[in-house]
């Protein structure tokens, strides 16, 4: 099973290398890098490539690790006693099956993801060493022990919002998408939209580049809401040579909501276009 990418998803070389590391290692891959860099998208694309049945945990603040193993439904078992349903003689009708479970009983090896595990308590990545190291866990309620015939493809995604303990990076393989430079934005752009117009390509590159690197930036505009603005752009049958307007009084991008997320980042812009002017 090795992974080079798919027609809608490229993959640089070095990800595809990670990727195939921690499928021969049989160890969780995790993956940080800006949001919007195609994290999330990389597990879906690697479930398609290898023809594998794809299984989701997106985490939460307030998701905890035994949930992805499984959750016992204490509650309807006493209201279905109190009426009466002979469902509760068996303990395993409330049992609810989490995402691991669901993952270390697939009839095929499945790609499981785990996205953004940095969202959880400090605390979560740790009480799930166990599970991920022997690939089992215990069913106190019922007694059995859920064994994985395969280990699963795990994908574990963190944009960074806090640091993951050391014992839960020992036994991962980690990679880090780096912002794609212009050589390979153009081939993600090509991949979205193919035969859109070059010059168009060209120009909005610039800009949206040109944006990134201005300083005192908040929130850096990522792959997606490049995307996100090129089709805007090719919806709104925006002219190619608009893209290259030269008058400091439109240093906001045009359709620039596509790309500056927060009032602070649109006031730098125009605080720029002032000063701009000042100095004329």
């Amino acid at each position: 099973m090795r992974f080079a990418g798919t027609h809608s998803y490229v993959a640089t070389d070095d990800l595809t290398v990670a990727v195939n590391a921690a499928i021969v290692l049989e160890r969780p891959l995790l993956v940080k890098g800006e949001p919007g860099t195609g994290k999330t998208v990389l597990a879906e694309e690697i479930a398609r490539a290898l023809d594998a049945p794809l299984i989701t945990w997106h985490i939460k603040s307030t998701t905890k690790a035994a949930q992805g193993l499984y959750e016992y439904d204490a509650v309807s078992r006493l209201r279905d006693s109190q009426l009466g349903d002979p469902r509760v003689s068996d303990i395993a009708n409330y049992i609810k099956r989490g995402k691991l479970w669901e993952a270390f009983t697939s009839q095929k090896r499945p790609v499981l993801l785990i996205d953004e595990i940095d969202k959880a308590d400090i605390e979560f990545p740790n009480d799930l060493l166990l599970e991920l190291d022997r690939m089992e866990f215990h069913v106190y309620e019922t007694g059995e022990t859920v064994r994985a015939t395969r280990r699963p493809i795990i994908i574990i995604t963190s944009n960074n919002e806090k640091e993951l303990p050391d014992a839960f990076l020992r036994r991962c393989f980690f990679h880090y998408i780096k912002f794609p430079d212009a050589e390979t934005m153009a081939r993600i752009v090509e991949v979205h939209f193919p035969g859109i117009k070059r010059e168009l390509v060209a120009n909005a590159m610039n800009v949206f580049f040109g944006v990134r690197e201005a300083p005192g930036l908040r929130k850096k505009p990522s792959t997606s809401e490049l995307l996100d603005w090129l089709k805007l752009l090719v919806s709104e049958d925006i002219a190619p040579e608009m893209l290259r307007e030269r008058d400091q009084r439109k240093v906001l991008p045009v359709l620039h909501g596509a790309l500056l997320k927060n009032e602070q980042d649109v006031g730098l812009f125009e605080k720029l276009a002032f000063l701009s002017r000042r100095e004329r």
